[in-house]
This record gives C-alpha cells, sequence and structure tokens, in this order.
C-alpha cells in the first residue's frame, strides 16, 4: 500500500531532520532512518498498530521520540503526523478534514 503525507507531516519531517542536522553530524540521517523504518513497519502491517485516536493510529519511533501518526484509506495510508511526543496534543486534528 503506498504512502502519502499530508502537507503539514512532510514539513514537520523535514524540519525536525534539520533540527537534527543542526545538533550534530549525522544525527538528521539516524532520525530520517527511525522514521523511515516506522513507515516501513506500518506499510507492512497497517493494522499492526492500535487506534490513538477517532481513526488515527499511533506507531513509535525507535531512539527518537517521535510517533508517526496516520490513517489507512482505501487506497494508501496517509501519515497525518510526524509528531515529536513531547508537543502540545492534538495540534495535529484540523489535517484530518483537509
Amino acid at each position: 500500500m503506498r504512502i502519502e503525507f499530508h502537507p503539514e507531516a512532510l514539513d514537520e519531517f523535514e524540519n525536525a531532520a534539520r533540527y537534527y542536522a543542526g545538533c550534530q553530524e549525522g544525527l538528521e540521517r539516524r532520525f530520517i532512518t527511525c522514521v523511515e523504518s516506522a513507515l516501513s513497519r506500518i506499510q507492512k502491517i497497517p493494522d499492526r498498530y492500535r487506534i490513538f485516536e477517532d481513526d488515527v493510529r499511533r506507531c513509535l519511533t525507535r531512539v527518537f521520540p517521535y510517533a508517526v501518526l496516520y490513517t489507512i484509506e482505501p487506497d494508501y495510508l496517509l501519515i497525518v503526523a510526524v509528531m515529536h511526543c513531547h508537543r502540545e496534543p492534538g495540534y495535529w486534528h484540523h489535517r484530518l478534514k483537509s
């Protein structure tokens, strides 16, 4: 099943990678690899992860304090957020309406 990012989720992912690039050389590559690993796990078995809220599921990344929030659509998986786990909860709700 293909993966599509909500535009704001893709921005989040890119901004987090840029942040980690500024912290330590190579850290952004580790972050990207962790998120890509989570995406791969989601893609293999989309209903493996429990429903987090409404029909949004959550897959935690390893090492970094991030979660990939997604919905299972008829033809694709929609990544709603690449969320820092210490960020304000629910900030991504408006993305489900677009």
